[in-house]
């Protein structure tokens, strides 16, 4: 069977109806599109007829609005595709007026065009799909060998269910008013709202919030992206996408859906944002869970004289297949929770490194369980070279760096033993970075010399994995000696707790340590693989067997090649 990049699937059956065949449906053009699959809402369409087929309008009520938050909601099972509904042809009561024939541009030029329209003998009825890509050809810009397919699923009875005019669909959106509202019932149009969220690896919850938000402006929508200050108590903000790249996933789904709107997309750097001090804004989307923020906003409004909003709460997006500690929600922080382990960036190729050896450098703020992390993959195999213990052989009587130490910074460091002080030392050049400067410089060859001897110890014992355990890795300059730098993040927090609880230091004292190393956010930067030992020790254990198991796979792929 054909698989194609990109796709346009023509909805034709009632939405009412529809509902309950949403997951065949989708299930089967899963099967023929693997990446975006673009959903062309046109109920009643008959593409049987004798003649060509017209996009016309369609009525936005709140059957509409339910209909593309269920969509999306059965979409979220098949997270291989990038489903983007298109809602040009959906307008509102007040601007309820013929679509005029134009072809819009899609970010992804649908290679193939679906439909679930039935034809009467049941079969792949060639004047259909003619009819079909006519018509998707007439409303959208596709590629030149645009390939049609007819989607029957698998009803369960070979039949099509019996429609009921009546049925409509669970209700999802909630608006501001307090009257009850009818599934048929037209959606009011504004000229211009807002909606705001982190939008980060923009998931179907995303497309909820910006869908509605975009059926109910008219002319522009403002859409704030969460940024600095509001990111600090996002879970794993290390990962977050940076806000450039937020911003141009943002607008291309935007564009895609709504090309007609203007969009005015701009960093979110206080809780009341734009929807606080536009006044011209008359609406703003929010969720189940931020309902609470735009009553906030609407109260800031009133106290600045300005009008209230009016509020179009959507109900949250369940997860179906969360993991443990995971949102039970469709959630971004779950999607980072996930990336844990993967490998986020290509290896570096290292030749001059031992032949057969494959070397990880394993780094992370103090605090960040960089030791326990070590033992794990010690305990699967991996050779482990501690550069503390390396630095104490080095500081050693006799060792290569102590001669030179104590010649750079007097006797006066020494114990009466004729040992290295390295309170004392570090004292000298703790928070002096002349001194610090003349203390690595002299300490920081003689480990990486000290390490390349121990790799060549691992390559004796027939180790293939050796792994680097080093707080200073990127600062000390010692990632040319690994192929992948894998980095364990914590929250700050977390880390000054562990380092006042396990050192004696006072809180002051270990946010000072913190502040004199990379922080989390720039070692994740230059990392191939993340790690957090923030929850259990078990859920740490299954993040190390998982990024060990994908390394062993690469390992082998490697060696394949090679052979």
């Amino acid at each position: 069977m054909a698989v194609f990049r990109s796709g346009l699937l023509v909805l034709t059956t009632p939405l009412a109806t529809l509902a309950p065949r949403l997951s065949p449906i989708l299930t089967s053009a899963a099967g023929l599109v693997s990446h975006t699959l673009y959903v062309h809402l046109q109920p009643g369409m008959d593409l049987g007829g004798p003649a060509q087929p017209q996009a016309s309008p369609v009525q936005a009520t709140f059957e509409v609005l339910d209909f593309i938050t269920h969509l999306y909601t059965g979409a979220d099972l098949l997270r291989h595709l990038d489903v983007r509904i298109l809602l040009t042809n959906i307008q509102t009561k007040s601007t309820f007026v013929p679509v005029l024939p134009s072809v819009q541009n899609l970010a992804q030029p649908p290679e193939v065009v679906l439909t679930d329209f039935q034809t009467l003998d049941g079969s792949q009825y060639n004047p259909v799909k003619q009819h079909l890509e006519r018509y998707a050809t007439s409303c959208y810009s596709c590629c030149s060998q645009l390939s049609s397919i007819l989607l029957y699923p698998d009803y369960g009875t070979g039949e099509l269910p019996v429609e009921t005019p009546n049925a409509s669909l669970p209700s999802t959106i909630r608006p501001a008013s307090p009257v009850a509202r009818s599934s048929k019932q037209p959606v009011r149009g504004y000229h211009r709202g807002a909606v705001g969220g982190t939008f980060d690896r923009l998931h179907n919850a995303h497309k909820v919030l910006l869908s509605i938000a975009c059926v109910l402006a008219q002319e522009q929508l403002v859409v704030g992206v969460a940024d600095q200050d509001l990111l600090k108590s996002k879970l794993l903000p290390e990962l977050l996408q940076p806000y450039a790249q937020r911003v141009d996933h943002l607008s291309e789904f935007l564009v895609d859906i709504k090309p007609s709107l203007t969009f005015d997309i701009v960093p979110l750097l206080d809780p009341y944002g734009p929807a606080g001090s536009d006044p011209t804004l008359e609406f703003l989307v929010v969720s189940e869970e931020t309902y609470r923020g735009g009553m906030a906003v609407n109260r800031f409004r009133l106290e600045n004289g300005k009008e209230e909003l009016a509020l179009y709460q959507i109900q949250l997006l369940k997860d179906q297949s969360h993991g443990e500690n995971e949102e039970d929600k469709v959630s971004s922080s779950s999607f980072r929770q996930r990336i844990l382990g993967n490998l986020l960036q290509p290896p570096d190729q290292r030749p001059e490194l031992p032949s057969g050896l494959y070397v990880l450098g394993l780094t992370g703020i103090s605090g960040s369980g960089k030791s326990s992390v070590a033992q794990r993959l010690k305990n699967l195999g991996a050779y482990i070279i501690d550069s503390d213990h390396l630095g104490h052989r080095a500081y050693a009587p006799g060792g290569p760096a102590y001669q030179p130490v104590v010649e750079a910074f007097g006797a006066d460091i020494l114990h009466k033993d004729g040992t290295i002080n390295r309170k004392v030392l570090g004292s000298r050049v703790f928070g002096n970075k002349k001194q610090m400067k003349i203390l690595t410089d002299i300490v920081w060859p003689v480990i990486a010399k000290l390490a390349r001897e121990e790799m060549d110890l691992a390559v004796a014992k027939g180790k293939s994995v050796c792994v680097i355990d080093a707080a200073m890795l990127l600062e000390a300059g010692w990632q040319n000696m690994v192929h992948e730098v894998w980095t364990i993040v914590i929250p700050e927090t977390e880390a000054v707790r562990r380092i006042v609880e396990r050192d004696g230091l006072s809180e002051a004292a270990a946010q000072s340590r913190l502040q004199s190393q990379m922080s989390g956010q720039q070692l994740v930067e230059r990392s191939h693989v993340v790690l957090s030992t923030l929850w259990e020790p078990h859920v740490t254990q299954r993040q190390v067997e998982k990024a060990w198991t994908l390394l062993q796979k690469r390992l082998s792929k490697t060696h394949q090649t090679k052979n």
